[in-house]
């Protein structure tokens, strides 16, 4: 035995729009025994596969179409206004879980463009909160998730900017910068959810106090991407696990302090698991 120190951030895991959306579905499943869920409730494919074994079945928008009188969970990215047109033509029941912070942006995004302005959003292509964000736009506002794709150029020289909810802040205000200092006029839209952008900071000073870092999330989680490379920066003994099966016991040595950190969308019992996994070794 090692004799490892392990410990687990008490910020990390499910922010709230996740746990509201998840307590949702789990007191349908109760009552009913199943439910849909447009898209993957939240991604970390170890959560989806829990709810999944409790009667949630995962759909898409191509199985909405062919969907009649059934109640379908929206979860906490939100939809576009074509999907809850299709709700109302299907007689479907929609359990809207969208997160109250994406709902707030959508509502502004929606402001801005009825009033004709130029919308760019940085946020990342095909993610389901952006497709969200971009129906109220009816898909002309324009999506980009690195300065590079913008020709500088040839930009109209007055745009209103946003942010998907989950972007990093310092990122966003970089971006911000470039585009004024290219003599673009910025309406700027801090539309970061603060429970994410917060979690940065907390996660610098979590990572500076182990000596390895086991960060616990989904590989389709944007988040998870974000809040990995913030630890990665202060502490290069970091490692990137979707599971407890996927951690090596030649990562650690003797009397090591490790800290389990996770995503937004990384469960707390996921992270306990990865904690039993390691004082194994």
């Amino acid at each position: 035995m090692k004799n490892l120190h392990v410990e687990i951030d008490n910020h990390s895991g499910f922010c709230f729009g996740v746990v509201y959306a998840i307590e949702m579905a789990e007191e349908i499943l109760e009552e009913q025994g199943y439910l849909y869920c447009l898209g993957d409730i939240v991604h970390n494919d170890e959560e989806v596969n829990r709810l999944t074994r409790k009667g949630l079945k995962i759909i898409d928008h191509g199985d909405l179409f062919g969907l009649k009188n059934e109640k379908v969970l929206i979860r906490a990215h939100g939809e576009p206004p074509s999907t809850y047109e299709l709700a109302i033509n299907n007689n479907l029941t929609l359990i809207d879980a969208s997160c109250p912070v994406v709902l707030k942006l959508q509502n502004r995004i929606k402001n801005s463009f009825d009033k004709d302005e130029t919308i760019y959003i940085y946020g990342k292509h095909g993610h389901a909160e952006v497709i969200g964000l971009l129906g109220q736009t009816n898909n002309k506002a324009v999506v980009f998730q690195d300065i590079s794709e913008l020709d500088l150029t040839t930009l109209p020289k007055s745009i209103t900017l946003y942010s998907q909810t989950t972007k990093s802040t310092d990122k966003f205000y970089e971006i911000n910068e470039i585009l004024r200092q290219n003599g673009i006029t910025v309406n700027t839209n801090d539309t970061i959810c603060r429970q994410v952008s917060n979690r940065d900071k907390e996660l610098r000073d979590f990572a500076e106090k182990f000596d390895k870092i086991i960060f616990v999330s989904g590989t389709k989680s944007s988040n998870g991407k974000v809040l990995y490379n913030v630890c990665k920066e202060k502490n290069p003994n970091t490692h990137f696990v979707s599971n407890p099966d996927q951690i090596e016991g030649n990562w650690f040595e003797i009397n090591d302090r490790v800290g389990i950190c996770g995503a937004t969308s990384t469960p707390m019992w996921l992270m306990e698991q990865v904690k039993e996994r390691i004082l194994t070794f």
